[in-house]
């Protein structure tokens, strides 16, 4: 790629870019062996694939549809994109015999309050979750909260404390963000906005974790009105406080907002200071 005289962005070291003479871009994004090519210039990206080519064997698959269990929709009269994985939470349904479950409205009841405590005590229970693909399961939704599922992100980040002392209780909440996906396999991320400032908004859930009393912090990065960046985990820290643990959350959140500036402006898209809200106050 350097060859060819694209640049290598210093925010993601598997992002190339070129900057034309016009002010448009043609971007490469590569993740092992596949690509994704982005531009507005046919011509360009056909040049660059035939030096591509000519350097390495590749396969051209034409317009993208389908990378990495993520379908890629194009509503070209309306400017818009979706991503969804329709197919993968199907495939991962058939795969945990939950394709005919009954579904749910939320990936995490309140009823559930899970902890260590709950782990197993008896040989019965032992031999009955041995059969539990219990991480290979939570493996899968974790794949799917990454991409584009940032609603089991709780969730999901729950029931994975519990990979190494796990209990029946814990595999019934797995089941339940399985059924939530059964009633929400259509769910997408759609992107067309064309405001691209960025907002991000962020949250704490003061001693939500019953074993250790740890906080958890959840926020969300929004572009042209499309989530692009999220996360729900523990905080490294026992908040003695919830003001501590609010200005542990929003720390952690500004990082990934000035991460995405960086990115945003080496990808063309340099624009003032994104705004961060959360309960402390508004920070620009």
């Amino acid at each position: 790629m350097s060859e060819q005289g694209y640049t290598r962005c210093h925010s993601d070291h598997c992002v190339y870019l070129k900057k034309k003479n016009d002010g448009s871009y043609i971007i490469l994004l590569l993740y092992v062996d596949d690509m994704l090519v982005v531009g507005s210039n046919m011509h360009e990206i056909n040049v660059l694939k035939i030096k591509l080519e000519n350097s390495f064997a590749m396969k051209d698959l034409g317009a993208a549809k389908q990378i990495l269990g993520m379908r890629i929709a194009r509503d070209t009269k309306n400017c818009k994109l979706t991503l969804s994985q329709n197919e993968y939470i199907q495939k991962v349904l058939k795969i945990f015999n939950m394709k005919n479950t009954k579904p749910v409205s939320t990936p995490f009841a309140s009823h559930f309050k899970l902890s260590k405590e709950m782990c197993l005590k008896t040989q019965e229970d032992m031999d009955y979750m041995s059969k539990i693909p219990y991480a290979s399961t939570v493996g899968s939704l974790m794949y799917a909260m990454v991409c584009t599922r940032l609603d089991i992100a709780h969730a999901v980040g729950v029931v994975s404390r519990y990979m190494n002392n796990l209990g029946k209780e814990h595999w019934m909440e797995v089941k339940w963000i399985l059924r939530y996906l059964k009633g929400t396999t259509n769910q997408a991320l759609c992107f067309g906005g064309s405001n691209i400032s960025l907002q991000g908004y962020v949250d704490v859930d003061m001693e939500g974790d019953r074993d250790n009393r740890r906080s958890t912090t959840g926020y969300v990065f929004i572009v042209g009105g499309t989530t692009v960046s999220w996360v729900s985990k523990i905080q490294s820290i026992v908040a003695l406080s919830t003001t501590e643990a609010e200005y542990v959350a929003a720390i952690e959140s500004s990082k990934e907002m000035i991460w995405l500036q960086m990115f945003m402006g080496e990808l063309g898209k340099e624009h003032n200071m994104g705004t961060l809200y959360s309960d402390i106050s508004t920070m620009l």
